[in-house]
């Protein structure tokens, strides 16, 4: 497999679907490598653009999945797809993160204050505001799709970039994944609601500098589930690290990126940002 180089480039931040897809036809991925590219696929436009839900449809189609049903709700401007393998009995399912473009995504991000996630299947403590209502938005129909047609599924992974990690993370505390993937998360609750999810299989990746994973901040309740598997400046893998070994890496993974990319004309100005590129998370585990 041929390595992945880091992309500073405004269109791997905000238009991720642009790329062509990481899957190549008859190769093997692992559920990791499945979940990671399916959050870069979930920003793909399919329930407003035919061409794009046919690249989404051929995207799956190397990796032997089927056509993929996609929810959607207008009001909260949340997006997911959803498709299933027959070979081996795995649903996939990728929530849409953030759309700069979108009002409605705005919006819901902005929606911090901490709100109760207790409603009937819900398992307590306290949420985003913003994250809740776009996760209750969509996940009835989540689960009507599960249980019709999929309910005797071997796996079910859950999965997501930014907003769309959030809403993973929520969607793992009311259904059964065997494993919930959250990508460039921001924190989604406090530290109640992430005790809730302490016993599902998870997987929360941290790629060095990227400010959205810091955010909203603790003083106000927020913790995140789980230890962080980090990204370092160069994109390896490194699970928990401490604070110290972060702001180290940190300060240096800023200090490279300056150097390598301040002159570019196509470049996020702040490695903050660029980190937050789904494409240079996928850097390190394809």
């Amino acid at each position: 497999m041929t390595p992945i180089s880091y992309d500073a480039r405004r269109s791997a931040l905000y238009t991720p679907e642009q790329r062509e897809t990481l899957f190549v036809a008859g190769q093997a991925y692992s559920e990791l490598q499945l979940a990671i590219e399916g959050a870069r696929l979930a920003y793909c436009r399919a329930e407003t653009d035919g061409a794009q839900r046919q690249r989404l449809i051929a995207a799956l189609e190397r990796v032997d999945f089927g056509e993929p049903e996609l929810f959607s709700d207008a009001a909260t401007g949340t997006q997911a797809f959803g498709a299933y393998r027959h070979a081996d009995g795995t649903a996939l399912v990728a929530f849409r993160g953030t759309q700069p473009e979108a009002l409605t995504d705005l919006i819901i991000d902005l929606q911090a204050n901490p709100v109760a996630w207790n409603q009937p299947g819900e398992p307590g403590g306290r949420v985003h505001a913003g994250f809740a209502r776009a996760a209750r938005a969509v996940l009835p129909a989540v689960r009507q799709w599960l249980d019709a047609g999929w309910a005797h599924r071997n796996e079910l992974i859950l999965t997501g970039h930014s907003l769309g990690a959030a809403l993973a993370t929520l969607a793992a505390s009311v259904l059964q994944p065997t494993l919930w993937v959250a990508i460039g998360s921001p924190r989604v609750g406090d530290a109640a609601f992430a005790a809730s999810l302490a016993a599902k299989r998870g997987v929360r990746i941290v790629d060095c500098c990227d400010a959205i994973t810091d955010v909203p901040l603790p003083v106000f309740g927020y913790s995140h589930v789980g230890p962080a598997s980090y990204l370092t400046r160069d994109g390896e893998r490194v699970q928990n690290p401490d604070s110290a070994f972060i702001r180290a890496d940190r300060l240096q993974g800023i200090a490279q990126y300056v150097a390598a990319h301040a002159l570019e004309i196509d470049a996020v100005r702040l490695r903050e940002l660029a980190d937050h590129a789904p494409i240079n998370y996928a850097r390190a585990y394809f």
